[in-house]
């Protein structure tokens, strides 16, 4: 249920470029930075850690990634309980403050136990920047330049993973992490100039209001499912950067390839492609007006790309192959659309607790794709579907449950988010 508020919002007139949107901007660009650096640097950051068998290196890789979103899925309800109930800005300081400090020891480690511990802190981190940035700028533009705002955040955010290859590339694993780690540090003295909601403030003021309830969203049956619908749309994303780009190597051998493929650069060619996508999606949102019309035609697109990736460069080489990594970037470029829509369909008490817990929940789906992946392909010995094959059912399935979600979704473009939810 909804009920308007019973003051008037502050104008807003927060300009495209203000603090508040670059801030947000270079915060995600450290966020992306940091949440990809893995899976560039796994192969060669297992190899030093004493683990070089192919298996292994799969098997430890996927151990943790699990726990860098296992610790993302408990960050996304602590930072949007906290954004809700304590402010936005509280979740872009302590968020940050938390991940920067656990990649600095990463670059430290000496085990895998280790390791994994702090991907499982670092995840927690990684876990409110996203949502808190894109609550702040949905809540400080007007609603007709809101769109363009969370696309200049995305676009600026994902490019973060570009400097996270050249840095892993050029100054090694233990570095990267020290340079991740750094530019977070330096990026909260920026935080300082930038306000807090005046949506947020006004909800802040009414003490009837009952702020970040986590649960309220399990209690109500329409908003349940709003929520759920919200989360499914992210899937897709997760399928083609979790598995598809993560498992770079092992899909080149399987797809014939007449050379070896690195992690590294695919995901390099793929955040690239999410450069253009999410800008594209953004840019296409606002022209039609309509969030869902984006959506539904970025999902369309993936599902061409997963086909072309899985079947259509079967004996190619490296380059054709990253060539379509970068397609597939393209293609699932409505990661910041998701989450504006996400914002958008919930009232200013909950938006932050949907907006911080969507993203990560959806990234989450990594723990349950990667069984299901390891399911439907089986193992090396004895595979069930085989890699290529088990990776299209699950691709499909993603995509299938996320298009019925933005199609039973009602249209967010241009609505006024000066409302609670009772």
């Amino acid at each position: 249920m909804q009920s308007p508020k019973s003051s008037s919002s502050p104008a807003q007139t927060t300009g495209l470029f203000s603090a508040v949107v670059i801030v947000a901007a270079l915060g995600y660009f450290v966020d992306i930075y940091d949440l990809i650096l893995f899976s560039i640097v796994r192969v060669k950051s297992l190899a030093d850690l004493g683990v070089t068998a192919p298996d292994q290196v799969t098997s430890q890789g996927l151990f943790l990634i699990n726990m860098q979103m296992g610790g993302m899925l408990l960050g996304g309800i602590l930072w949007g309980i906290l954004g809700d109930r304590r402010g936005r800005l509280s979740v872009l300081f302590g968020s940050i403050l938390l991940y920067s400090l656990a990649n600095i020891a990463n670059g430290f480690v000496q085990t895998i136990d280790q390791y994994a511990w702090l991907r499982l802190i670092a995840g927690v981190g990684l876990a409110g920047e996203l949502g808190a940035g894109i609550t702040l700028v949905s809540e400080s533009l007007p609603k007709e330049k809101r769109g363009y705002g969370t696309m200049i955040v995305a676009t600026v955010g994902v490019s973060g993973a570009l400097l996270a290859y050249w840095v892993g590339e050029k100054l090694g694993w233990r570095n990267a992490y020290f340079v991740g780690g750094g530019l977070g540090l330096a990026l909260l003295l920026l935080r300082v100039s930038v306000m807090e909601s005046g949506m947020f403030q006004q909800v802040q003021a009414q003490s009837e209001v009952k702020r970040g309830d986590f649960f309220s969203l399990f209690t109500y049956g329409p908003r349940l499912s709003r929520y759920v619908r919200c989360l499914l749309i992210g899937v897709p994303l997760w399928f083609v950067i979790g598995i598809l780009i993560t498992l770079a190597p092992e899909f080149g051998r399987a797809l014939g390839l007449t050379g070896e493929v690195t992690a590294g650069l695919a995901v390099f060619w793929s955040y690239f492609g999410l450069v253009f996508g999410d800008f594209a999606s953004g840019a296409l949102s606002q022209v039609w007006h309509s969030r869902n019309r984006a959506l539904k035609f970025f999902l369309g697109f993936c599902a061409a790309m997963v086909g072309v990736y899985l079947y259509g460069i079967k004996g190619s080489t490296p380059n054709t192959y990253y060539m379509v990594c970068f397609g597939l970037g393209v293609s699932v470029g409505f990661w910041a659309l998701f989450v504006t829509v996400a914002a958008e369909q919930f009232g200013t008490n909950l938006r932050a607790t949907v907006a911080t817990t969507a993203p990560n929940f959806a990234r989450g789906s990594v723990l349950l794709l990667v069984p299901l992946f390891q399911f439907f392909s089986g193992p090396a010995a004895q595979p069930r579907l085989g890699l290529v094959n088990g990776a299209a059912l699950l691709g499909a399935l993603s995509l299938l449950v996320a298009f019925w979600a933005v199609s039973t979704l009602p249209e967010s473009y241009g609505k006024d988010l000066d409302y609670v939810e009772e």
